[in-house]
Order: structure tokens, then sequence, then C-alpha cells
């Protein structure tokens, strides 16, 4: 069997890189490689995530996700790759193969992984086989919903958008009409 040793570099705020190397079997899963990812970081890996097959401007391309959540819609022309039946092998088409793992969708955790070598024996499982840099707390990172919540916090609590526009009426305006009880 081949082993495949990927570079995983987290994309944070940090003034020092942090990466790992990671080698794994070309037959593994992406679903095993996803686990041994989180370990390596120390997330915990209890929140949805996906990889993306990449190009060298990492722009994101076919999705691989946790689970499958097309919903059963028959009109699709490609269907969704899920990673604990997807083989890593099946999507290494460049020398230098490049994903992008996103991890924790309200945080926006991103991982930047690149193929960088080959070797003729591989390992069992998938092994970390070097790690530069301390990566930072899985719950570092601010919620990406929190932040627009707290964008809003100044806004009146006009859930219809009736304050959203002056429309140069007051209550003085209103005054000539009656209410009647309905």
């Amino acid at each position: 069997m081949t082993g495949l040793k990927f570079r995983v570099l987290l994309d944070s705020n940090q003034n020092q890189e942090v990466f790992r190397d990671i080698l794994v079997d070309k037959e593994h899963t992406f679903e095993t490689f996803y686990h041994e990812i989180m370990r390596s970081f120390q997330f915990e890996g209890n929140q949805m995530a996906s990889f993306y097959v990449s190009n060298d401007d990492w722009d994101k391309g076919h999705e691989i996700s946790w689970m499958d959540l097309s919903y059963g819609d028959d009109q699709q022309t490609e269907f969704p790759s899920v990673m604990a039946t997807s083989k890593i092998s099946d999507f290494i088409e460049e020398h230098d193969q490049k994903f992008i793992l996103v991890y924790d969708f309200m945080r926006m955790w991103i991982f930047l992984i690149e193929l960088i070598s080959t070797n003729e024996i591989a390992p069992e499982t998938p092994t970390t086989v070097l790690s530069i840099g301390i990566a930072p707390a899985e719950d570092s990172k601010q919620m990406t919903i929190l932040d627009a919540e707290e964008d809003y916090a100044d806004e009146s609590d006009d859930d219809f958008g009736f304050d959203d526009f002056d429309d140069g009426m007051d209550e003085e305006d209103l005054g000539g009409f009656e209410q009647y009880d309905y």
C-alpha cells in the first residue's frame, strides 16, 4: 500500500504557523483522516465538517461532507460524497493535491491541506508525524452568528421593519382619526 503525507495548516489569527504532517494510507477514507486531524489539533471533532477538493488558488471544489445532506433529491446531477465512504485515493488528481477542511460552520475553522509526499509504506491508521505550533483552543474563536447579533445590538426592537424609514408623519398628524374597537 502507498502512504500519503499531507501538511495540514490551521488558518488562524495567531502570529505563528500551526500545522501538522499526517501520514495516511491512500485507501483510508476521509473520515479516518478527519479524526486524525481533529486529534492532532486537540479539537473534539463533534461539529459538522466538510472537505473540499481544491486547486492551487485554494478555491473550493467538490464537497466531501460529514453526512449526506441531499435529502434524496433525485434531480441532482452530481451526488454528494460522504467522508465515511470516500477513499482519499479517489480524489487525488495532482502530485500536490490540495483540500480544504471546514470544521464547525458556526466558528469556521479552516484547515488548508496539501499532499507533500508519498511513501512506499503506509500506516495502518493515520499518524501525525510532525507537529509544529500550538493550536488555539477549539472554543477560542467567536461564533459567526454571535458576531451578527452584536452588529445589530443597538437596533430597536422593531421586528417588522416599521422603523426602517422616515415617512415624515408623527403622532400629531394622526390626531384626527378616531380609534374603533373591532
